[in-house]
């Protein structure tokens, strides 16, 4: 092969500062990755910036560079999320348990009580040039301290009223009291085992650190009543099984895919939802294709009249967003002033509740969703009929063959040989068709007794988004990431599935 001519000095120098920037962002990036407790990422991150400047310096890795970005976006778009995907469903990451344990033990221990022989002490502030603070401090038997952080409590001794400076600290005044007060309030003044802290414009008690954490044992002591909370499942627990809060994010291995199999629960909701997914996306592939072949088989005949007109008009809906399709049917399905159900009450005295009886509501989803999707199926099927050569029809005619025979035997398992695997992706599109089912009726009606966020029509993706962000009974994001997982699953068969039998009918049309 003919060897690349070398580099000019300005393709150098581009190039140089192309991925001098490139690693600047990076590094930047891991420092903030591994300042939020996230080193293995920044670990990786890091890996990746090394391999791109290889790839970019190294002349004999020239293909590779085409390939780079690509790499790049499916690491950052696939496989990242799907890894930390795994790792969250292998992890108690809910609410209650969202912080890191660092992040809690510097909650708790932020935490401080009232002993019994704590003294209170009335506060005034002063504050030096350099933006320092000292406390006056007065008690109830008239011993006067000074207080600061570096130097703890001194005695003063106060003639009158509190002097304007002490030293090179002036005093401050009510307003620059309340200006200064988050400041203030963070002050604390070592006065024996005690602290003295603010916590008014007025007072300023004695205050013991209630919790104390062991690095050594993971212990967290309550110093208060000497209880020794012991690290269990991202809880720290009392010898009652009494927990405090917030708990912090820990792993619990597989716990959450058991939740899925065993618990009763999360068991019951789930198998339900498992399976009107799996109707849902059958029925609306089923019912979009029988309605879109249908039409095709008419828009496909020759003597009709008009042909390009109505095939204009049907496709319209496709033409239209679908999330504002699905809010006019929601309007039209209204049980009280929907238009629809005014039609049926004049004409038969009832009037369906689309939107509260369960099954009326998984009714009224596949018929808005037949209405989405019948367009698309309609375009597919008439192209796939327009390539199928007359000369089998006029064969099939002399041969003496029905319109049914003809259909069944020539037109159909021709057309399934182009439309099967788009069928097939249709399916494991409506799998996760959440727009329409949270549009429609957010998945509801609730299922009655289920401890878990799942309505009767939720699917597997609307019953996850749900555990994770719209709970009610708060987030569970391990429990929602591990039926990620499961949908994950599940799709990536169908579409092996998808690729199997593809390849089983171009061996066909061989």
């Amino acid at each position: 092969a003919r060897e690349r001519s070398a580099l000019s000095p300005k393709t150098l120098v581009l190039r140089l500062l192309g991925l001098g920037f490139i690693d600047a962002v990076a590094l930047s990036f891991a420092y903030a990755l591994t300042g939020g407790g996230l080193g293995l990422v920044a670990v990786l991150l890091l890996i990746a910036t090394a391999f791109i400047n290889w790839v970019f310096i190294s002349e004999r890795l020239y293909p590779v560079r085409w390939l780079t970005p690509g790499l790049f976006m499916m690491v950052l778009m696939v496989v990242y999320p799907l890894t930390y995907t795994v790792y969250i469903a292998l992890t108690n990451y809910s609410d209650g348990h969202i912080l890191t344990r660092e992040q809690v033990v510097n909650q708790l221990e932020s935490q401080y009580y009232a002993p019994k022989d704590a003294i209170t002490y009335k506060w005034t502030a002063y504050r030096n040039p350099g933006g320092n603070f000292l406390l006056l401090l007065q008690n109830g038997q008239n011993n006067v301290f000074t207080g600061s952080p570096q130097e703890g409590l001194k005695p003063y001794k106060l003639t009158g009223s509190s002097p304007d400076r002490i030293g090179d600290y002036a005093k401050l005044d009510r307003i620059q009291s309340v200006q200064y007060l988050g400041q203030l309030q963070s002050i604390a003044i070592k006065s024996g085992d005690n602290l003295v802290r603010i916590t008014s414009l007025d007072q300023a008690p004695e205050q013991r650190r209630k919790y104390t954490y062991n690095s050594g044992t993971g212990n967290l002591t309550d110093n208060q009543t000497g209880t020794v909370y012991t690290p269990m499942r991202g809880s720290f627990t009392a010898p009652n099984g009494a927990q405090l809060t917030p708990g912090f994010s820990t792993l619990i291995g597989f716990e959450n895919f058991a939740r899925v199999a065993t618990d009763p629960n999360v068991k019951g909701p789930f198998a339900g939802v498992f399976l009107w997914t799996i109707v849902f996306a059958g029925m609306s592939v089923l019912l979009t294709f029988g309605v879109g072949l249908g039409l095709a088989l008419i828009l496909n005949d020759k003597y009709l009249p008009l042909k390009g007109l109505f095939r204009s008009a049907v496709i319209v809906p496709y033409t239209i967003p679908g999330f504002i399709s699905i809010l006019v049917w929601v309007g039209l399905l209204n049980p009280f002033y929907g238009p629809f159900n005014l039609a049926l009450q004049n004409l038969f005295g009832v009037s369906p509740q689309w939107f509260t009886d369960g099954n009326l509501t998984k009714v009224a989803i596949l018929l808005i969703n037949t209405w989405l999707g019948f367009p698309y199926m309609m375009l597919l099927c008439l192209g796939a009929l327009q390539a199928i050569p007359t000369d089998l029809y006029e064969a099939a005619d002399l041969d003496g063959a029905s319109g049914w025979h003809k259909f069944r035997y020539l037109t159909l398992p021709l057309l399934l040989v182009s439309v099967a695997p788009l069928l097939i992706g249709a399916f494991a599109f409506n799998f996760n068709n959440f727009s329409v089912i949270e549009l429609v009726n957010q998945g509801g009606p609730a299922i009655a007794g289920s401890s878990t966020p799942a309505g009767q029509t939720d699917i597997l993706i609307s019953y996850t988004y749900r555990l994770a962000f719209a709970g009610g009974k708060g987030a569970d994001y391990g429990l929602a990431s591990a039926i990620s997982i499961f949908i994950f699953a599940i799709v990536a068969a169908i579409t092996a599935f998808n690729f199997r039998y593809t390849r089983q009918l171009e061996e066909v049309m061989q």
